[in-house]
């Protein structure tokens, strides 16, 4: 099973697909603990100098390092892949840089994907990054007549929530494959 992730600041939606498209589980997800700042870097570094606001990023990281890990394990099992939203590749990791414009309005997501990649990496994941812009699109053209099913049929089979969130998410995870 493929794991499609459309994360925000403190929580995603995650979709787990089968190869074929289907959805076998969706759900929102906490990716950090309750009572800790979602956004270290955009909303409190302001307020703090560059080694407070370390220790605070350092107490985020783990904190989501174990909400998201709580998360994965209550997954259908077995995921062979994850996608999540792109990075920057080059993306600072000096915290003093990233507390500067433009860094400051990306940070925050950024460290929720890479901690997300890492423990899939641990899990022995494959992942994948997407386009959120594109990723719809994208699995549309690659499922063809059976765009309009898979991708909004959940709704109708499943329910609701069925948000964009969740249509991207499963097709992140359609095209991880």
């Amino acid at each position: 099973m493929r794991l499609g992730v459309a994360d925000h600041l403190g929580w995603a939606v995650v979709v787990t697909a089968s190869e074929d498209g289907a959805v076998v589980d969706r759900r929102r997800i906490e990716l950090v603990e309750p009572g800790v700042t979602p956004a270290p870097i955009h909303y409190k570094s302001a307020r703090l100098d560059v080694a407070a606001t370390a220790a605070l990023v350092a107490q985020v990281r783990a904190s989501v390092a174990r909400a998201a890990a709580a998360a994965f394990a209550e997954l259908p099992e077995p995921i062979v892949s994850i996608a999540l939203r792109a990075w920057p590749l080059d993306f600072p990791q000096d915290i003093a840089v990233q507390r500067k414009v433009p860094w400051e309005a990306r940070a925050d997501a950024v460290m929720y994907r890479q901690i997300l990649s890492e423990l899939a990496h641990e899990r022995g994941w494959e992942v994948h990054v997407y386009d959120a812009r594109a990723v719809e699109a994208q699995a549309a053209r690659a499922l063809g007549e059976r765009a309009a099913e898979i991708l909004h049929g959940p709704r109708e089979r499943l329910g609701p929530p069925w948000t964009k969130d969740h249509r991207t998410a499963l097709a992140a995870a359609i095209m991880s494959g």
